[in-house]
């Protein structure tokens, strides 16, 4: 008899205990290739499954991720890939097949807070007047204001957007929330001032981990950073930007680097394929399962082609 209620009593903290763990958050962002440019009719079977719309897949909820995209109000909503371009609404990007994976892996409602814009670079261009950059420099952010309060700093948009869903969500959780990583996809818009490339990424970085940590009062300058080198048969593929995001993830045990110099892009040398997104996907998933299970991650490989993709 007291061994069944020793095992009740433990079995209750361990629930208890499960029942307070922080809920997940990801923040994602980037240019083209993180918003999405891969038509929905192309989704893998796996996340077609979860639409309402069996002809174009423009419409579909998942279960349990929860996001406010490009949202300067911070409102969720269950994900379902909706990239706009040229007026069309259903395209997908990487992120698609990561969150629809991490779904598996909790079974619980997450949420993401992402902000994503094609063709733009860190780098500011000061003859561009109404160019939208990512640049963490001091002296350029403070002459301008957030897009989305019709400025020029897409990183100012993304850090607002942060922002008020932890004031209007996160914030209020029952068991409060723990950003596990940052999500980027981005360096094609940098090949004119690749040279630059490696200090502007890492002065974003670390403007966004400061900044979190000073908002949140949790310390995140560790936080992980996932990221993807750019297809080398991209057009506008810089060997200095390659190189830059090498030397970032050498450096710095918490960014973690994904080599996608082979990947198979569209006809616009500059998108990738279904089979491609679904592999960046398959492997931001892969890392961010080793983040959050605390495992060591492998070593990154750089310079081979594209692997096949995998089912899990």
């Amino acid at each position: 008899m007291k061994n069944l209620i020793l095992i009740f009593i433990f079995a209750t903290v361990s629930l208890n205990m499960a029942a307070s763990s922080p809920t997940h958050v990801i923040i994602t962002a980037g240019q083209s290739n993180t918003d999405g440019r891969t038509p929905n009719e192309d989704l893998p079977a796996y996340i077609k499954a979860l639409a309402t719309d069996t002809a174009g897949y423009a419409e579909g909820a998942y279960r349990y991720c929860q996001i406010a995209q490009n949202d300067a109000e911070g409102r969720f909503v269950p994900f379902w890939p909706r990239a706009m371009r040229n007026g069309k609404s259903n395209m997908w990007a990487f992120d698609a097949v990561m969150y629809y994976w991490l779904e598996q892996l909790l079974q619980e409602k997450f949420y993401v807070v992402k902000w994503a814009v094609g063709g733009t670079s860190v780098a500011p261009d000061y003859n561009v007047p109404k160019g939208r950059f990512w640049s963490a420099n001091p002296e350029w952010l403070a002459q301008t204001k957030a897009t989305s309060e019709g400025g020029n700093s897409l990183l100012l948009s993304f850090i607002q957007e942060i922002d008020v869903c932890i004031d209007r969500t996160l914030s209020r959780l029952k068991d409060g929330y723990q950003i596990d990583a940052f999500l980027w996809h981005q360096g094609e818009s940098d090949y004119a001032k690749s040279k630059d490339y490696y200090n502007n990424l890492k002065a974003v970085v670390a403007y966004v981990r400061a900044h979190l940590t000073e908002k949140t009062g949790k310390d995140y300058s560790r936080l992980p950073f996932v990221f993807g080198t750019v297809a080398r048969s991209n057009k506008n593929f810089s060997q200095e930007v390659e190189d830059a995001m090498k030397r970032l993830a050498a450096e710095d045990p918490d960014m973690h680097l994904i080599d996608m110099s082979g990947a198979e892009l569209l006809g616009d040398r500059l998108h990738f394929t279904a089979h491609s997104a679904e592999y960046l996907g398959k492997q931001m998933y892969e890392q961010l399962e080793r983040i959050i299970k605390g495992t060591s991650a492998q070593t990154d490989e750089w310079g081979g082609k594209l692997s096949g993709s995998h089912s899990r």
